[in-house]
């Protein structure tokens, strides 16, 4: 057993957690069951159970935790942050195509994507289910809104990805949408069925915002540098998959003509040929822009970290600020 200081801080809350995190754990398997149609389990237990660290529903245990909550609904709001992002990770698997994620096989490769899109379509609903069971109004209008605001970055996403004019304004909304508003919806609404103070519930917003943020940013830079046994992504899926993440934006806002004309035959047009993965990365160490990315990733997690100032001294916030500085920790 790692001792607490060898521990990621993910781990230490996790272990901290333990008990919230299997009554989770144990209502995610009775609420993805369905007795009319096996297949719905079978997908879904395929991802849910595939070793990720469920930090989006850990975030909901530790705030409302951290705020004094004692009643049982956290388990419920967790398990639904859970659900949302599974049935994301379901449908965005269809959109790209995606054949492997945390290093297995995607769903709809190993069934067909009519079967990815109707279990995340199940689920999306089974969230909504469990949303509605600790009666809390704020808490629906939370979550209802981070569902709709997750949808809407996806697809503005797909008008932004390929096109050259996109910039980092337009990426941040993207990026907001898609990654940050679950974060974001995770801690508020633990410290909201905590009945924390207003200012508490908004720092909570602000750190999930902020470490959302950073943590996409993070996940875009991995896709160019990381190490595809610890990442489970092939470097260069982002660039083939012709995403326009925030390296290439910022060195297509220094490109000249010449190497304009390479980013928009490659991600506009999609004409890629052998060895356009290494003049792109050559082309983002020529711009530094790497390099830029990764200031503004511990940026946010400097934002994250602000964020937890008014709220009360806790062990969990403790693990919170660690988290802030790990997710960035994966860059340096």
């Amino acid at each position: 057993m790692k001792s607490d200081a060898t521990m990621k801080p993910h781990d230490r809350m996790a272990a901290y957690l333990a008990d919230d995190m299997d009554a989770v754990s144990a209502l995610i398997r009775e609420r993805m069951a369905s007795k009319h149609a096996p297949r719905i389990p079978e997908v879904t237990a395929h991802l849910v159970e595939a070793g990720g660290k469920r930090l989006r529903p850990m975030l909901t245990l530790a705030a409302a935790r951290m705020c004094g909550y004692d009643g049982p609904y956290h388990v419920h709001l967790a398990a639904t942050v859970e659900f949302i992002h599974t049935a994301t990770l379901l449908h965005d698997d269809v959109v790209d195509e995606s054949a492997q994620r945390r290093g297995r096989p995607t769903a709809n490769l190993l069934w067909d994507n009519q079967s990815s899109v109707l279990v995340g379509d199940y689920l999306f609903a089974r969230s909504f289910q469990l949303m509605t069971e600790p009666g809390s109004m704020p808490v629906m209008r939370i979550l209802s809104n981070a569902a709709a605001t997750i949808a809407e970055g996806e697809v503005l996403q797909l008008t932004a990805a390929q096109n050259l004019a996109t910039d980092e304004a337009v990426y941040l909304q993207v990026v907001r949408g898609k990654t940050a508003a679950l974060f974001s919806a995770a801690t508020e609404v633990g410290g909201v069925i905590a009945d924390a103070p207003e200012g508490q519930v908004k720092a909570l917003y602000d750190y999930g915002d902020a470490l959302g943020i950073a943590f996409q940013i993070v996940d875009d830079l991995l896709d160019y540098q990381g190490d595809t046994g610890a990442t489970g992504k092939n470097v260069g899926d982002d660039f083939r998959e012709r995403k326009l993440t925030l390296p290439v934006i910022k060195a297509v806002a220094k490109a000249d003509a010449e190497e304009r004309a390479f980013w928009v035959r490659t991600l506009e047009k999609g004409k890629q040929e052998d060895g356009d993965l290494d003049h792109a990365l050559m082309l983002l160490n020529k711009h530094d822009t790497l390099t830029a990315t990764q200031r503004d990733a511990c940026d946010w997690a400097e934002k994250a970290k602000a964020a937890l100032a008014p709220l009360p001294d806790h062990e969990l916030k403790d693990m919170l600020t660690d988290l802030a500085d790990y997710v960035v920790s994966r860059i340096s």
